[in-house]
């Protein structure tokens, strides 16, 4: 599921639709995340080197002040520009980590953080299977959400201080990490290029700090998320910001993530081509 709704409250909800035959148990099992679906990048794709690392955070959640998360880049070269890729409000699943896999296919050098590491880490998916998502999505929901905005402004200093970075810094994400995407934009000066995904707008009196050039994925059918959209773009005109931004037709919220029935394979395609792009351009040149 794509949300923050668990198990229990699909079930007590859904039970009064179940049609078909179909159980409101058989109807959470085939909304649930398909992680068989998501490796494009094998982990051992022999074009990149990806491990785990762990970073400073003394602002963030973590009690000992340090953070983990997935880092990868070309297995060739010296340096590489960098990007943080922020997972939705669930931690650092398979499709996340394949995120990072494909921008180091693409020639950066990118950090996917967990938010939910100090609590244990996102949950193991051989032992929870499909319900590790629902697991990970109550963890997140413990966690302080401004020291949450710490543990990625710290990723994104990380990465700028790495010896492989060439100091130009951007930042994807998806949900929950595309309104954090936004965040940044507002608190990070040094982040040149923003690429959130049907993220939460920031308050519009924080608009003029931005400094990064934005590329703004929409789901058409997303009002939540698109309500807000007229007035932030409004804001971003009158600030002189850079940015394009592009409605999917016919997606919903999630379009982007290839392990869930919202996906949409040609929306998805266009949508990362034009991510790659923007990087490019704005972190390569």
């Amino acid at each position: 599921m794509h949300g923050g709704i668990n198990r229990r409250e699909f079930l007590d909800g859904a039970a009064k639709f179940a049609i078909g035959g179909l159980t409101a148990t058989a109807l959470w099992d085939m909304l649930r995340p398909n992680y068989a679906l998501a490796q494009q990048v094998a982990k051992d794709d022999k074009r990149i080197r990806a491990e785990y690392t762990m970073y400073p955070s003394p602002k963030g959640n973590s009690s000992n002040g340090t953070m983990r998360g997935l880092l990868a880049r070309p297995a060739t070269g010296d340096k590489f520009p960098v990007v943080v890729v922020i997972h939705e409000n669930r931690g650092l699943n398979p499709y996340i980590e394949d995120v990072v896999r494909r921008l180091a296919i693409a020639g950066f050098m990118a950090l996917g953080p967990d938010a939910i590491w100090p609590l244990g880490g996102y949950p193991s998916v051989d032992k929870y299977g499909a319900e590790a998502d629902e697991k990970a999505l109550d963890m997140q929901k413990q966690l302080d959400g401004g020291k949450i905005t710490e543990d990625f402004v710290a990723a994104g200093e990380f990465l700028l201080k790495h010896p492989q970075s060439t100091g130009k810094l951007g930042a994807v994400g998806f949900c929950f990490g595309g309104g954090m995407v936004n965040r940044l934009a507002v608190r990070m000066p040094q982040l040149a290029a923003g690429v959130p995904f049907y993220g939460a707008a920031p308050a519009v009196e924080d608009v003029p700090k931005i400094k990064a050039a934005l590329l703004l994925n929409f789901a058409e059918q997303d009002p939540n998320i698109n309500g807000r959209w007229p007035e932030y773009e409004a804001a971003l005109k009158a600030s002189g910001v850079k940015y394009e931004a592009y409605v999917y037709p016919r997606t919903n919220h999630g379009f982007h993530n290839d392990t869930t029935p919202r996906y949409d394979a040609e929306a998805a395609k266009l949508a990362w081509q034009r991510t790659i792009d923007h990087f490019n351009k704005t972190l390569k040149s």
